[in-house]
């Protein structure tokens, strides 16, 4: 039934506020300046861009394929994803078609190729691209972005410059959280906004995922919404356990907490990564101390991964802790 009320489509905010130019791209300032010589002097050569996911790799090669092509950018830039099938046949037909493609360029600019998730392509689909790239290197250039460059064969590393994107900083992460809240007119408090830092762990793309689900949810960004939406356990509810195990020796204070967060549905996976990640930064203990506290849910972490998930295993890590 009409309400006869017109529906706007709203574009997910990390596509709406992506970057299209090089200057706007946040972090890896050293490796961006890299990308900017080769946009100003316009000779592209094969890359490798390897780096965590959410911080960039794909966006700066479009920044610069839509710097080097300009309006040429749609006819002659081809991307590929993980999502595609990307076996032998799709290098022989698909890439090397595009490769083939005759598209009039300015002098000194050649149509891109695109590999986003290239770790995830097969070893013999990789072997298929070695010949198809020196053969079309009068006219095409390649460009992959992947999480791991040691899974991209050797012969294709040696035919591309390698670029490493690092996580990116908190301050840079909240910067653009910042920017974004501003243009949205979000509703926030500090809390919220550390909440966000502290779950996306110099991921943006998460960062700005968060923040647009966290406003649609509840309206208002804070830290007790932000980890609803994310479904981790509060930061402060896992400190007040170490700070009960390491400070007060207190193991049934511990274990009271561990229950009402256990109650609430988190898994065994949940707290424990929570339970590392506040590990780092609990205050007023010694570094010998806190590495011995990283260590022991470190084992626990490993034996929940096998397949251990159970409540014991919690129980057995909070009382280990208590012990040191």
């Amino acid at each position: 039934m009409s309400t006869g009320t017109k529906v706007t489509l709203e574009l997910p905010w990390v596509e709406k506020y992506r970057p299209y130019k090089l200057q706007d791209i946040v972090g890896n300032e050293e490796t961006v300046e890299r990308l900017k010589i080769i946009a100003k002097d316009g000779n592209m050569p094969n890359m490798i861009i390897s780096g965590l996911p959410g911080i960039g790799k794909t966006t700066s090669v479009h920044c610069l394929a839509h710097e080097l092509l300009g309006e040429y950018y749609h006819q002659a830039t081809l991307e590929l994803n993980a999502s595609d099938d990307r076996g032998i046949d799709v290098v022989r037909n698909k890439i090397k078609q595009f490769a083939q493609t005759k598209i009039v360029l300015p002098p000194g600019r050649h149509k891109i190729i695109i590999l986003d998730e290239a770790d995830s392509m097969t070893p013999g689909a990789q072997q298929a691209l070695r010949r198809t790239m020196e053969i079309y290197s009068n006219s095409t250039r390649f460009a992959f972005a992947c999480n791991q460059s040691s899974k991209i064969i050797e012969p294709l590393q040696s035919r591309c410059a390698i670029l490493r994107y690092n996580k990116l900083a908190d301050e840079e992460v909240l910067a653009r959280l910042l920017e974004i809240a501003k243009m949205e007119e979000v509703k926030y408090n500090s809390e919220g906004l550390q909440a966000l830092i502290f779950t996306a762990e110099g991921d943006m793309r998460q960062a700005i995922n968060n923040l647009q689900s966290t406003v649609a949810g509840f309206g208002f960004v804070n830290d007790v919404n932000v980890f609803k939406i994310v479904d981790q356990p509060h930061p402060l509810v896992i400190q007040n356990i170490l700070l009960s195990c390491v400070k007060d020796k207190d193991l049934d204070k511990a274990m009271e907490l561990l229950d009402s967060l256990w109650s609430k549905g988190y898994s065994a996976i949940d707290i424990v990564t929570s339970t590392f990640k506040v590990a780092k930064t609990i205050p007023d203990i010694n570094e010998q101390t806190r590495l011995d506290v990283i260590k022991e849910i470190g084992f626990v972490h490993m034996r929940i991964l096998e397949g251990v998930s159970t409540y014991l295993q919690l129980c057995g890590m909070y009382a280990k802790i208590c012990d040191i």
